[in-house]
């Protein structure tokens, strides 16, 4: 698979953990993705950090408008009886616990669930944004992204980047399997058949604990 491709097999992946009536937050990014592929007939409710409810998938090329934009800036769409509202409500909504799940990208993730996604070595940032908040306020965490990064794990055995937050992350989805955080460590539950079990472990500096009920992942 090449980039693209093994970005819409997590997306697509992370959206069969999506049930009726869930609100959801998409992070900047891959999360995004997912709301493209909401299983037929469910409804799902997204939320925006920016300030709004009933986001859509990416308008088609040509179509965008430039007022409506998700956290990261990018043009969006809003389905029918979404609602707009100012941050302060936005963050209510977070920090009440309102969110069902929240999906967000990392730069790490450790085997204690410990989540790392704002500070880049080297590189100015404005802040952590609204993550800090998110993966504490949602009832589920997923983090959604490609297992590593220029050939490096990204599944450590404890984060060496400023923390996000500590031992919030639920379950990990990248291209070669799916990871649940337990009180064991980390369990690799289902695996891509285009990848062996040694070669997802290699990729993966924290050690793995292989399911007994180990699972074909299919997106």
């Amino acid at each position: 698979m090449d980039k693209k491709e093994r970005k819409a097999f997590i997306a697509k992946r992370v959206a069969k953990e999506l049930h009726d009536g869930d609100v959801v937050n998409l992070g900047i990014g891959l999360p995004t993705m997912v709301a493209s592929y909401v299983p037929e007939g469910m409804d799902v409710t997204f939320q925006s950090e920016n300030g709004f409810v009933g986001l859509g998938p990416a308008p088609e090329e040509g179509k965008e408008d430039k007022d409506i934009v998700n956290a990261g800036g990018m043009p969006v769409t809003i389905k029918e009886g979404g609602v707009f509202f100012d941050s302060a409500t936005s963050f209510a909504i977070i920090r009440g616990g309102h969110v069902d799940m929240t999906v967000l990208g990392a730069l790490q993730v450790d085997g204690k669930g410990n989540l790392a996604n704002w500070m880049i070595p080297g590189k100015m940032v404005p802040g952590m944004g609204g993550a800090m908040d998110l993966v504490v306020g949602a009832k589920k965490v997923i983090v959604a992204m490609e297992h590593t990064v220029k050939g490096n794990p990204k599944i450590l055995k404890e984060c060496n980047l400023p923390l996000t937050a500590a031992g919030e992350v639920d379950l990990i989805i990248t291209e070669m399997g799916v990871i649940e955080v337990t009180d064991k460590g980390l369990v690799l539950t289902e695996i891509n058949p285009e990848y062996t079990v040694e070669e997802v472990q290699k990729a993966t500096e924290a050690e793995l604990i292989i399911s007994d009920d180990l699972k074909e992942m299919e997106a």
